[in-house]
C-alpha cells in the first residue's frame, strides 16, 4: 500500500522542505553525536553558530566532514551577538566562508536572559535584507514586532516558546497564534521545547516548524530524543491539520444512549 502523504512540508525563501523540525548543531559531547541525532531527527536544516562551530578550520576537527552540507541545508546562526554590527559581521563571514545566504538573525539583549534584543535585532534585519540576504529571524513573542519584522521583508518569523535552553515549553501559546494567524510567511518556534509533548503542543498551534537544539543535545540519549521530537512534529501537525474536537463542559458519550438492550 502506497504511504499516505498527510503533509507536503512548507516553503521558506523559495526553498521547499519535507521536514518541519530543524535542529541545532551545538551541546552535543562530539560531533559524531551531533551527526547521529540529526539523522535520527529527520531534519533538513541545520543551524550553525559561526562564532563557535568549525566550519572553516581544516586544522581542527570540522562539522562538514560528519554533517554533509550536501545533504542538509545549513543555516548560520548569529547565536552569541549581543549587537546589531556583530550580528551583521558575523554572517558577511559565514556568507564569505560558505556561501550561505539562507541565515538565521538573533540578537540578544543579556547573558541572563538570552532574550531577543528587538531594537537590535530589527536594525541588523534591515541591514542584512539590503544586503540580499534570506533572513529567518528570532524574536520575542510580540504579533506586532513580528509583524513589522514581515513587513520589512523577512522571510521567516521564529518567536520564542520559553528562554533560549530552559526546556520550560510554550509559554504563551495566545501570542504564538497571534503571530502565526497574521503571518504569510512560515512561523517557526524557536527555543524553549523541552520534549515532545512541548512540539506537539507548538505544532498544534499551526506553526510552520519547530527550531530546537538543548532539548535533543541534553537529553540522557540525544538520538532517541531527537527520534522522539521527529514524532512530536510529525503529530502535532497532522493533529492541526484534523482539527481537534471541540472542548465541550459535560461529558458526551461515545455510543448514543438511544436503542439500549
Amino acid at each position: 500500500m502506497a504511504k499516505e502523504n498527510f503533509d507536503d512540508g512548507f516553503e521558506v525563501a523559495g526553498q521547499k522542505f519535507n521536514s518541519r523540525l530543524l535542529v541545532g548543531t551545538g551541546k552535543y559531547k562530539d560531533f559524531e553525536e551531533t551527526a547521529a541525532a540529526i539523522e535520527a531527527s529527520g531534519a533538513e536544516i541545520v543551524t550553525v553558530a559561526v562564532r563557535r562551530v568549525n566550519i572553516s578550520d581544516p586544522s581542527q576537527p570540522m562539522l562538514v566532514d560528519y554533517v554533509d552540507p550536501k545533504k542538509y541545508t545549513f543555516l548560520p546562526n548569529t547565536a552569541g551577538c549581543f549587537t546589531a554590527d556583530d550580528a551583521v559581521r558575523t554572517l558577511r563571514l559565514a556568507r564569505e566562508a560558505g556561501g550561505w545566504n539562507l541565515v538565521k538573525l538573533e540578537v540578544l539583549g543579556d547573558e541572563k536572559t538570552l532574550y531577543p534584543k528587538m531594537i537590535e535585532t530589527l536594525e541588523a534585519a534591515q541591514i542584512l535584507l539590503k544586503d540580499d540576504f534570506k533572513v529567518m529571524v528570532y524574536c520575542s513573542d510580540d504579533p506586532i514586532m513580528a509583524k513589522r519584522l514581515e513587513d520589512m521583508g523577512c522571510h521567516a518569523i521564529m518567536p520564542l516558546a520559553a528562554p533560549i535552553g530552559s526546556g520550560l515549553g510554550v509559554q504563551n501559546p495566545v501570542t504564538i497564534r497571534l503571530i502565526k494567524e497574521q503571518s504569510k510567511v512560515p512561523v517557526l518556534v524557536d527555543a524553549g521545547v523541552g520534549t515532545a509533548s512541548d512540539a506537539v503542543i507548538a505544532m498544534e498551534l499551526g506553526c510552520d516548524g519547530i527550531l530546537m537544539n538543548t532539548a535533543i543535545a541534553a537529553a540522557k540519549d540525544p538520538v532517541k530524543m531527537a527520534k522522539s521530537m521527529k514524532l512530536g512534529v510529525e503529530a502535532g501537525r497532522l493533529s492541526y491539520l484534523a482539527g481537534r474536537m471541540p472542548r465541550k463542559q459535560y461529558a458526551d458519550p461515545s455510543s448514543p444512549l438511544a436503542g439500549l438492550i
